[in-house]
């Protein structure tokens, strides 16, 4: 069955036929899931640009669109990102789905706690989050009384509705046997049983054991080389911030490739 699928990447077909599967991933529909963003406004506009030629070429306008999180941090551009997102999401909210990433977890819970929680996002890239916000001069070691201030000077910054979207995004979407998700999975537990820390920030056998029930994961957070379909995993996730390369997989019931 496997022979179906195409798991194709940079011009190369998948080099690990070891990792036998039963099944091959088979969504109602064709889907666009892009990976990681990072703050990368530009490169996500080209990947909306991209899409569209692609959906024109096989006759699939309204092909469904899935970012699997991490719109912030890192890149110098966070604040466009999750705006350019939310617009799109609106407008389409039967077929752009945003799934909620462990960066934006950590911006919510600096909202909720900066004093508690603020180094952290700031040593993981919340410093140029603030920054895209016109917020300056804070550092993840930056005093209580700092962090604060960085906090209400964000809350201010931020467009009105922007923190109860973030909210209320979604850990995980399903069509057919593929889940989109940011990090990963429990392979030994099923979708709804899954815990809200592993879909955010993974877990130690998501990559190691292959799932018994069929489903493929869709995934980012991790960076590889290239993305790559096996093993009931589809990895797009290639570090936009440090490459440039903002990764796609097209995933239809003929197969998977990358854009």
């Amino acid at each position: 069955m496997l022979g179906r699928l195409k798991a194709i990447f940079s011009g190369h077909a998948n080099s690990n036929p070891s990792e036998h599967y039963e099944t091959e991933p088979l969504p109602s529909e064709t889907l666009y899931v892009i990976g990681d963003i990072h703050g990368c406004d530009s490169l996500l506009e080209n990947a909306f640009e991209r899409i569209a030629a692609d959906q024109k070429e096989r006759g699939a306008p309204e092909a469904p669109i899935i970012l699997l999180g991490d719109y912030v941090d890192r890149g110098p551009k966070s604040a466009q990102v999750l705006e350019r997102a939310r617009a799109r999401q609106q407008a389409a909210p039967e077929t752009f789905v945003c799934i909620l990433g462990n960066h934006e977890k950590m911006m919510l819970d600096f909202l909720d706690d900066p004093v508690e929680r603020g180094g952290r996002w700031l040593r993981f890239g919340g410093v140029q989050t603030l920054e895209s916000y016109g917020i300056t001069g804070f550092k993840e070691n930056s005093s209580p009384e700092a962090l604060v201030d960085a906090c209400d000077a964000l809350e201010a910054a931020l467009p009105e509705g922007m923190d109860s979207w973030l909210r209320s995004l979604p850990l995980q979407w399903q069509s057919g046997n593929v889940i989109c998700v940011h990090a990963g999975m429990d392979p030994d537990r099923a979708p709804g049983s899954q815990e809200s820390r592993v879909m955010l920030w993974g877990h130690v056998n998501f990559d190691k054991v292959m799932r018994d029930d069929g489903l493929w994961i869709v995934h980012g957070h991790t960076i590889v080389d290239h993305p790559r379909a096996a093993g009931g995993r589809i990895s797009v996730d290639t570090g936009a911030y440090k490459t440039g390369h903002l990764s796609i997989a097209v995933i239809s019931p003929n197969g998977c490739t990358f854009l």
